[in-house]
């Protein structure tokens, strides 16, 4: 049992999904995303009071807020300030990367390499309490392999150079009527969040991923992502890889076989790290 009363985030660029752990249990919920990169706190603020607020049934004593985009204090503060400002409950409130908050709630407090694989990718080595390394992405135009943005990106291009299987061409143009190159350049260079957009397109992936076609997309992309990461790990092969996202998990098992492909050790796969949150958090934590 919480001694206190917490509230830990799992942000990406996409979706938010939130924790409220305390004496009461634990209640989840979403909200839209926030990225100090994208967004002000002046434009944060309005998220938390309309999406967030009214899901806090008690007062968090403590805030851990893990986000895209929350690179060091500097580039956290955006989201800092929208937390001070809409939740003066707290006596504590903590914003850093999404990667540690997929690290502890992923590994807990032991070693082993974490990775995210949502609407955009990352890894780390972790050594039990903080990040040694990462292989650092290049965000969403120049890198970000395996991802839902990437994988996206991936299909939109194969069908506007006519390169899907007939069928699949045509379940494309079924489910996104009047896609073109004009329309999708305007979303890619003209219109805010690229990566978001392009991610969208993965829910297609998804539902038709019995197809051979796609499964090698997205092993390929995944293939990408295991030679330029983890595998630039020292000695990856001796320690559990884990992955927290939707894209992991929703493809966990052509996941696994690129990582054992490669002689690496799947460990978990879960699409939030806010369980393992809570459990690195409890009582005895404290």
């Amino acid at each position: 049992m919480l001694l206190k009363t917490y509230l830990i985030a799992d942000s990406g660029s996409t979706k938010t999904d939130w924790i409220l752990a305390g004496k009461n249990g634990m209640h989840r919920f979403q909200s839209d995303g926030i990225n100090p990169f994208y967004q002000t706190a002046d434009e944060i603020i309005p998220v938390l009071e309309k999406q967030v607020l009214p899901c806090i049934t008690e007062n968090p004593e403590n805030i851990f807020f893990y986000g895209a985009g929350c690179a060091d204090e500097k580039t956290s503060k955006p989201v800092f300030d929208a937390l001070s400002h809409c939740i003066s409950s707290a006596n504590r409130i903590e914003v850093a990367t999404d990667m540690l908050g997929a690290a502890r709630g992923l590994c807990g407090h032991e070693p082993g390499l974490a990775c995210i694989l949502g609407t955009g990718a990352n890894n780390a080595f972790y050594d039990g309490e903080n990040i040694v390394r990462s292989i650092g992405s290049l965000g969403f135009w120049l890198g970000d392999e395996g991802s839902g943005s990437y994988l996206g990106k991936t299909l939109v291009v194969h069908f506007l150079q006519n390169e899907l299987p007939p069928d699949l061409h045509e379940a494309f143009n079924l489910t996104y009527p009047g896609t073109d190159r004009l329309r999708v350049l305007d979303n890619a260079y003209k219109k805010p969040y690229p990566n978001r957009y392009f991610a969208s397109y993965s829910i297609f992936i998804a539902a038709h991923i019995g197809h051979p076609y796609l499964q090698e997309i997205v092993g390929n992309a995944f293939r990408l992502f295991t030679e330029k990461y983890i595998c630039k790990h020292a000695h990856a092969e001796n320690y559990p890889v884990h992955f927290a996202g939707s894209v992991a998990w929703h493809y966990r098992d052509i996941l696994k076989k690129e990582l054992e492909r490669k002689g690496l050790v799947p460990g978990r796969i879960m699409k939030s790290p806010l369980e393992g949150l809570v459990q690195y958090y409890s009582a005895d934590k404290q």
